[in-house]
């Protein structure tokens, strides 16, 4: 099989021969299929290896012959990483402590510097070997290192090129890996899909607070759709599996689009917190008053049942908040007040907590959109009453985060 899209077809003659004894699954669970027929992770691994092969099969020979090197197997002393996907083009910091992976930067320092970062399925693992790294990592430069108070070292990377592990291994006393470049062919032509993706991304990194480099590229001018996904990602808050998925897209056009959809807003909000928002509205409207402030979204957030959850966890006087906060609405919002009966409309921090809500659950990976997400929206707006009396409560922004995550009593 020469082509991914073999691959693609005996998914789908899968399909159909499950779907004649009645049984019915996705083309993306028949693809997932497959790929385990090949002994490999998943389809974006397969897909990997098969564009590679594709690649060197239509290489012509004189051009193979200049670049042999890059398509032989190759060994490095490698790096585990437990929580971080390296993209190339970034420079990224690592602390590293395990005995095997500074006996291998020992080795890569005594060599030509050069290390094969490998991204752990599962970061509670000490010793990983092959069925514990993902197929797709990166080989990294190493630019300098510093010995730490506590015995372990912070070494300074840049990583160079995607490429595809053969082998990890660690018996020698050092992590080592052999791997083979994965090469994305020549640059196609995409400008109005690196377009759409910076200016969207220059939108999601002002909602979440993402600061840019002052030396940052002119993306918008680069041609290769792929180094322009590559950089985005770097920057991107998303979770280790969605990361992992993007650096194992070797297509620069594919890559990209899925960068672009990452960027998607969207999520549905639960029930739940579509009445939340409603008692907010509502609670303003009562009152006589113009804008829906913070505040009043905190009250209501009390009864709900997410978000009180978290805020319970934190160990929070709920009774006394909403003492607080009834006193704010009705005494200290008197500026805001309307003569004509108007419904209340919702404040912009409102609604760039309803904003930050929204990428909070996307982050995690959740579904949809619950009171727990918007408590976290109102953290940021530090200066807001409601942000202040969250703190005085003993309610965190660190703490609910944690909470969240752990998914205590969250939707």
């Amino acid at each position: 099989m020469r082509d991914f899209r073999d691959a693609k077809a005996m998914a789908q003659t899968l399909r159909d021969s499950l779907h004649t004894k009645a049984i019915s699954i996705s083309q993306g669970e028949s693809l997932e299929l497959v790929s385990r027929m090949f002994g490999v992770a998943d389809w974006n691994t397969l897909s990997a290896m098969l564009h590679a092969d594709r690649s060197d099969a239509r290489t012509p020979p004189a051009k193979a012959a200049r670049e042999a090197p890059h398509s032989t197997v190759t060994s490095y002393p490698a790096v585990p990483l437990r929580d971080l996907v390296p993209f190339p083009t970034a420079t990224y910091p690592l602390f590293v402590g395990r005995p095997k992976t500074m006996q291998a930067l020992d080795q890569a320092f005594g060599r030509q510097r050069e290390v094969v970062l490998a991204v752990q399925k599962d970061s509670g693992v000490d010793e990983p070997g092959f069925e514990d790294i993902h197929a797709i990592g990166v080989v990294a430069q190493l630019i300098e290192l510093e010995p730490m108070p506590d015995g372990t070292l912070k070494v300074l990377t840049q990583v160079n090129r995607r490429v595809l592990i053969h082998r990890f291994v660690g018996e020698t006393g050092a992590f080592q890996a052999d791997v083979s470049d994965l090469g994305e062919g020549p640059i196609p032509d995409a400008p109005e899909l690196i377009l759409r993706a910076v200016k969207r991304f220059e939108r999601y990194a002002a909602a979440r607070d993402i600061r840019i480099p002052g030396v940052w590229p002119q993306l918008e001018q680069t041609r290769d759709p792929g180094r322009v996904a590559d950089i985005i990602a770097t920057r991107m808050r998303l979770p280790i599996a969605d990361k992992q998925g993007l650096l194992a897209t070797i297509d620069p056009v594919a890559r990209l689009k899925q960068v672009d959809g990452f960027m998607d807003f969207g999520r549905p909000v639960s029930p739940e917190l579509e009445a939340t928002k409603r008692r907010a509205l509502g609670s303003a409207t009562e009152r006589r008053q113009q804008y829906a402030t913070l505040e009043h979204l905190l009250l209501a957030l009390l009864d709900d049942a997410d978000a009180s959850a978290v805020m319970q966890s934190c160990n929070a006087d709920l009774d006394g908040l909403r003492t607080s906060l009834k006193s704010y609405v009705e005494r200290g919002l008197n500026n805001i007040a309307t003569q004509n009966g108007e419904e209340a409309k919702p404040t912009a921090a409102f609604q760039r907590a309803e904003q930050r809500a929204e990428i909070h659950a996307q982050e995690l990976g959740r579904p949809v959109v619950t009171g727990a997400n918007m408590l976290i929206g109102i953290f940021p707006e530090t200066r807001s009453p409601a942000a202040q009396l969250l703190g005085e409560h003993g309610i965190t922004r660190a703490r609910a985060t944690e909470i969240i995550a752990r998914g205590v009593k969250n939707g």
